[in-house]
C-alpha cells in the first residue's frame, strides 16, 4: 500500500497535464500512487491519460457526468489507500522534492495535519510571474496553529499540499456544493483541530492562463460569503474552543466585516449595517468597521466606490 495517494484533477488541460505528469515523475520520493480522475474533459486529455497511463503509473478514473471540484476529489478520497493525501490540478507543476519534504515534515511531528509549501506562479509558457497576479503573493505562513489565519482568508494553495486521510476520516469529505473555495472550507476543517506545516522554498508551481476557475469573480464570491457566513455562524463556539482568543476575535471581526462589504456591494444595506455591527460588538476597537457602517448610509455607487 502506498503511503501517498496522489489525486490528479483533470479537466481540458491537454496543453499543460505532460507538465504536471513529469513533475510526477521527478518526485525523489516514491513512495506513491497517482489516482487521475477526468471530469468530462473534451479537449484530448481523455485518450492522452489512457496513453500514458502505464508510463506513469497511473489509476484512471473518468466520471460519467461532470461532478466539479469537490465533488471529483471527493471521488479520489473513496479511491485512495495511503496514509496522506496530496492534490495536483493538471495545470499545475510539482517540482522534484515537493512530497519528500512534506512527508519528512509530517513524519517529525505527528500534529501537523496539512502541510503546503512554497512555490510561485507561472504563465501558460510555465514563465515565472512576479508579484500578486491573483490579488495576494503565493502563500508563505508559519508551520502551527493556523486557523486563525485562515479564517482572516485563505492561504494554501490546493497543488501544494499534502494532508493525512485521518484528518478527512475527522472532518469529512469536501462540500461539493462549492465552486471554487471548497478548498478553504477543507482547510479551515482541518486546521481547527490540527496545525499546518509550511515547507519553504519553491515547490509548487501554480499556472495562470485566463481559464483557471478563480477568475470567475462572481462565484468566487458567491462561495466567500457561504464560508464567512458560515465561520460567523460558528462564531461562539469557535472563541469558546481558542488558545488565543485575542487573536480569534480579531479575525471573527474582520470577518464579520468582510460580509458587511460583500452585502453593501450586493445592495443589501440592512444585513450589511448587521454584519458592520456585529464586527464592531467582537471588537469595539475596530475603527474601519464604524467608518463602513457609515458608508452604508451613502448612495449604493459611492459605498461600492469607498470599498
Amino acid at each position: 500500500m502506498p503511503r501517498v495517494s496522489v489525486l490528479l484533477t483533470c479537466y481540458n488541460h491537454l496543453a499543460y497535464i505532460g507538465e504536471a505528469l513529469d513533475g510526477l515523475a521527478q518526485q525523489t520520493y516514491r513512495d506513491f500512487e497517482v489516482i487521475a480522475l477526468d471530469d468530462g474533459s473534451q479537449d484530448g486529455t481523455r485518450e492522452y491519460l489512457l496513453e500514458n497511463a502505464e508510463k506513469f503509473g497511473l489509476r484512471i478514473e473518468f466520471n460519467s457526468k461532470n461532478l466539479g471540484t469537490y465533488g471529483t476529489l471527493n471521488r479520489g478520497l473513496e479511491l485512495a489507500s495511503g496514509e496522506f493525501i496530496a492534490i495536483l490540478n493538471d495545470d499545475d507543476v510539482w517540482l522534484p522534492n515537493k512530497l519528500a519534504g512534506q512527508v519528512e515534515m509530517m513524519d517529525r511531528d505527528p500534529k501537523i495535519g496539512l502541510a503546503h509549501t512554497g512555490g510561485w506562479f507561472i504563465d501558460g509558457q510555465r514563465q515565472r510571474i512576479e508579484g500578486s497576479p491573483l490579488g495576494f503573493p503565493f502563500p508563505d505562513t508559519p508551520t502551527g496553529d493556523l486557523f486563525t489565519l485562515l479564517v482572516d482568508h485563505n492561504q494554501i494553495i490546493a497543488s501544494s499540499t499534502l494532508f493525512r486521510s485521518a484528518c478527512v476520516a475527522e472532518t469529512g469529505p469536501f462540500d461539493p456544493s462549492f465552486y471554487g473555495c471548497g478548498d478553504w472550507h477543507m482547510w479551515l476543517r482541518i486546521a481547527e483541530r490540527w496545525h499546518v506545516g509550511y515547507l519553504r522554498g519553491d515547490h509548487t508551481l501554480y499556472r495562470i492562463h485566463g481559464a483557471n476557475a478563480c477568475l470567475d469573480e462572481g462565484k468566487m464570491n458567491e462561495d466567500g460569503l457561504r464560508i464567512r457566513s458560515w465561520i460567523e455562524g460558528r462564531a461562539g463556539e469557535i472563541i469558546a474552543g481558542a488558545p488565543d482568543r485575542p487573536g480569534i476575535v480579531a479575525a471573527l471581526a474582520h470577518n464579520s466585516a468582510c460580509l458587511g462589504t460583500e452585502f453593501g456591494w450586493r445592495g443589501d444595506v440592512g444585513r450589511a449595517r448587521q454584519a458592520y455591527v456585529r464586527s464592531i460588538r467582537l471588537m469595539p476597537w475596530r475603527f474601519k468597521s464604524y467608518a463602513r457602517l457609515a458608508a452604508t448610509l451613502l448612495p449604493r455607487k459611492l459605498f461600492r466606490a469607498l470599498n
